[in-house]
């Protein structure tokens, strides 16, 4: 057998039997920590003592046998090679010995007769005389007394015989055992220490294992976690090896399995009670300050246990090497006892003033604790959790102080408070306390903003009867509610005003100039600010001064535990009013962050008003590519009404790519009825529109059109930055040969564009050219496009181009038509729009486009020159251009007259292709 960094104890104990079969007997007490190879160093002495001319006699000490009297003496008689007669009187000895013992149990000072003591140790000593013996006993520390003393009996006596007697024993730093103490006042008894391993000696050790290349690797780390004692040491290779085994690929990382874990507990059963006893403290606490209060040890004994802890190779710089290592600890407790210990740490941290969160975690694993400052510390260490996005555990910290708290209304405030933080995970984690939340509001011990909190999460699951309830019981209270909570009401009025109206009226609605004149939070002002934009928006149209307050609120704004709403609302006012592009960049911020805060709930709330977002913007592919990972993030069970969101940005942006089939998938979802009583519902509605128009499917599209216009009309939100229904259902009667229907729907819905409502009004002029007359169709087209560039909404941006490039046409101006047609084409491939782009293409290989005019002469034009050709070329008649370039038309004329003698052409239409002249303006 091999021993790594053991050949000189070796050597030394070989020393021992040659001296032995000399007659000059010996004793060596081989110690060292838990798992440093004292057993394999006993294990390859006995294995040589044939080869050195001895015989070696084994046992070996078990914690569960130290009440087993004789019982290691009855080992070492029992492996002896006795000849039938001294086998006999042997076992009459150890039986008589037995009766004793147990006889006097009670008489510490003599468990057994020295007669019986003298004669069992005979039989060893009078075998040795016939064949010299290595008397070998392992794991000493655990021998039952009566055999310990026999064993020490038989140590006095070896120096004149051929016996050589090696024991080994656990170290416990700064303290002998009673063995340990008598042996070593003997002249011929000698001591030897195993120390840990080198970093090369764990390299040697595993490499049989694992190869040399793996050795080498992970040699550092293997000695840094195992502190170079030789059973963990090998047992993380072994873990490797596994491993190994398992993927048939080189692992490369540092592998910390069930072997190593067992290792572990392997080396605190070999350990004094006492030590294991401190080990499991440590685990507990995490340090050495205050263990000795929480174990009610003396401080020197802990002391003690801890440097024998470390000689172990367990801890390092006061702590566990290895997580793996503390849990292989707390894995070996009795779940009683580790309840207890936790209880313990968990009142010594909060005498001490650790900060909250350190003593919830410990409340969370202890048994019991019955003491006021329980629950305001784990209501405070929820709070803080949440600020720093640990859902998880403030879930936990509120659900214990739930349980231990006996106040109703404390209770109720909890609920809240775990209703919210259990939305941020999943929406429908919460719905099983929702009833409970309604028992309370009833008994009268929820109020206020919690009391709201109860009706929107009653909303959101469809509850809208019980949601209403709350609600008036609400407006009940109202008149003696504070400035928060009245502030409060005003909030959830506005919000239900734009997301579920029919629930609208039964909120009290106070004064707004009493409530802001009032003493409230920054948190619940804010609320109120980005609601209030919100609903403006919607209702009223934008106002500034509230478009650039909810800027600011974003700009400053963090998603800790109550921002989610001002984050959504002050977006959506934001995406409605127009200011898509300052919305996009702020969405994208505040869903990096709930994706890094693991707020699963909070991300997918976030992707789906940044898809939203994506189709006001045109860009179709990111609009499917954040609808799905909103549908992804949470199961489409938790959305409740919210679902309607995006799905019908999933089915508006397929559709817009004709990827019609994908749209089966999302339109075949269930939906609750609930949820065409909020605005949710109207977004799926519209959605659902525009699939059927997609696919011809015109009397179903104008269904839900003037479902819509039914709905947004009879809530007060028929506005078309929310749902541009009326121009979409002009849309359906058009195809449908409805022209007259067509013209009074698109007329209703410019009226109800505002002056900043681009996006509105280009789709509304797109339309309005539709029934025209076609010499004035390409006139509008221009106009919708220069709306729709304002506004930034590339798809339909794509849909006016490709309309102007089907006007001119019509009225047989191809080489404009081809002109518009290359932009055309680049925003139809900008947002992904398939169809557009199959029938442009099929309509530039039809018609080709001219030869392009030499760059050099193009290049003689001035600045100004270019940029009025290339409006004329675009079709822009001579006052269009002048007032897009703020000039006289005389000035046109005078460009245009230039330009025609310098390209040597004679008339507008034979004006080069716009992209000639570096796209200086865009049709």
């Amino acid at each position: 057998m091999t021993l790594i960094e053991r050949q000189e104890e070796m050597s030394c104990l070989e020393s021992l039997v040659a001296n032995a079969i000399l007659g000059r007997g010996r004793v060596a007490l081989v110690s060292g920590p838990a798992g440093t190879g004292k057993s394999a160093l006993l294990r390859a002495l006995s294995e040589q003592a044939i080869e050195l001319g001895a015989l070696a006699v084994t046992a070996t000490g078990s914690r569960m046998e130290q009440e087993l009297q004789l019982g290691l003496l009855r080992q070492l008689i029992q492996d002896a090679p006795l000849v039938e007669e001294e086998r006999e009187r042997s076992e009459r000895l150890l039986e008589e010995g037995v009766r004793t013992a147990t006889a006097a149990h009670a008489d510490a000072e003599r468990l057994l007769d020295p007669q019986v003591v003298h004669a069992l140790v005979t039989v060893l000593l009078d075998l040795s005389e016939r064949c010299p013996l290595v008397v070998v006993v392992d794991d000493v520390h655990h021998a039952d007394r009566t055999s310990l003393l026999c064993l020490a009996y038989l140590a006095r006596r070896v120096r004149n015989a051929r016996i050589v007697a090696v024991f080994t024993l656990n170290d416990r730093q700064g303290t002998d055992g009673p063995l340990e103490t008598d042996l070593l006042r003997l002249p011929h008894c000698l001591r030897l220490q195993l120390t840990p391993l080198s970093r090369k000696g764990v390299a040697a050790l595993v490499t049989g294992q694992v190869g040399l290349t793996a050795a080498e690797r992970f040699a550092d780390e293997w000695h840094t976690i195992s502190g170079g004692n030789p059973l963990l040491a090998g047992e993380l290779a072994a873990d490797y090896r596994h491993h190994l085994r398992a993927v048939e690929e080189p692992p490369r990382e540092l592998v910390v399995g069930d072997r190593f874990v067992r290792a572990v507990e392997t080396c605190l059963r070999r350990s004094h009670p006492r030590t294991v006893r401190v080990a499991q403290g440590l685990a507990i606490l995490g340090e050495a300050d205050g263990l000795a209060e929480m174990l009610e040890l003396p401080p020197v004994d802990v002391s003690r246990e801890l440097l024998t802890i470390g000689a172990t190779g367990l801890l390092k710089s006061g702590g566990y090497r290895h997580e793996a290592v503390r849990s292989a600890v707390l894995a070996g407790m009795d779940l009683s006892e580790r309840k207890e210990l936790y209880r313990r740490a968990a009142e010594l941290a909060y005498t001490r003033g650790v900060r909250p969160g350190v003593v919830a975690d410990r409340l969370l694993q202890a048994a019991r604790v019955e003491a006021p400052w329980v629950v305001p510390t784990l209501e405070e260490a929820a709070l803080a959790a949440l600020r720093k996005g640990e859902v998880e555990s403030a879930v936990a910290y509120l659900k214990l102080a739930w349980r231990e708290c006996t106040d109703e209304l404390q209770r109720s405030k909890l609920m809240t408070m775990l209703v919210r933080a259990e939305w941020r995970i999943n929406p429908a984690a919460p719905a099983g306390h929702l009833d409970q939340l309604a028992e309370a509001l009833q008994k009268g011990s929820l109020h206020g903003s919690d009391a709201v909190v109860l009706a929107r999460a009653l909303l959101w699951h469809g509850r809208f009867e019980d949601a209403r309830d709350v609600l008036e019981q609400l407006n009940q209270e109202a008149s003696a509610s504070d400035h928060a909570t009245l502030a409060e009401l005003v909030v959830a009025q506005l919000w239900l005003r734009v997301t579920c109206p029919p629930l609208a009226a039964y909120v009290a609605n106070p004064p707004r100039e009493h409530i802001l004149a009032g003493m409230v939070s920054v948190a619940v002002n804010r609320r109120l600010e980005s609601t209030l934009a919100l609903a403006e928006v919607l209702t009223r149209g934008p106002r500034e001064h509230n478009l650039d307050a909810v800027e600011r609120i974003l700009e400053g704004e963090r998603l800790d535990e109550m921002s989610l709403d001002v984050v959504e609302n002050s977006l959506l006012a934001l995406t409605y009013a127009g200011r898509c592009e300052r919305a996009a960049p702020l969405c994208d911020l505040f869903g990096d962050e709930a994706a890094a805060r693991q707020a699963p709930s909070r991300r997918a709330r976030l992707a789906a008003i940044r898809a939203e977002i994506a189709i006001r913007q045109g860009d179709m592919p990111a609009a499917e590519r954040h609808a799905r990972i909103a549908l992804d993030t949470i199961p489409m069970s938790s959305w409740g009404v919210a679902i309607g969101g995006p799905l019908a940005s999933l089915i508006i942006a397929r559709t817009a790519m004709g990827r019609h089939e994908a749209v089966r998938d999302p339109l075949d979802r269930p939906v609750a009825e609930a949820m065409f009583q909020t605005r949710y519902g109207l977004h799926y509605l519209y959605a659902r529109g525009r699939y059927n128009l997609a696919g011809e499917s015109f009397v179903p599209a104008l269904h839900d059109f003037l479902r819509c216009g039914e709905l947004v009309t009879a809530w007060g939100l028929n506005n078309p930055a929310l749902i541009p229904w009326q121009a979409d259902a002009a849309e359906a009667c058009l195809r449908m040969g409805q022209t007259e229907e067509a013209r009074e729907l698109i007329k209703a819905h410019l009226d109800g564009c505002g002056p900043g409502a681009y996006r509105g009004r280009g789709i509304g002029m797109r339309l309005k050219a539709a029934v025209s007359e076609p010499a004035r169709r390409p006139a509008l087209l221009r106009q919708a496009v220069e709306y729709l560039q304002l506004a930034g909404d590339r798809y339909e941006l794509a849909r006016a181009l490709f309309d102007l490039v089907e006007a001119y046409e019509a009225l047989g101006e191809f080489r404009r038509a081809r002109t518009v047609a290359g932009r055309a084409q680049a925003a139809a491939l900008e947002c992904g729009a398939e169809p557009m782009i199959s029938a442009l293409s099929r309509a530039a290989d039809a018609d080709g486009a001219p030869s392009p005019l030499p760059g050099d002469l193009i290049g003689v034009l001035s600045v100004g020159e270019r940029r009025v050709a290339a409006l004329a070329a675009a079709g822009y008649s001579n006052r269009e251009i002048a007032a897009k370039l703020y000039i006289t038309i005389s000035t046109v004329e005078q460009h245009l007259t230039r330009t025609y003698r310098k390209l040597n052409i004679r008339r507008r239409a034979d004006l080069p292709l716009v992209v000639e002249f570096d796209d200086q303006a865009q049709p």
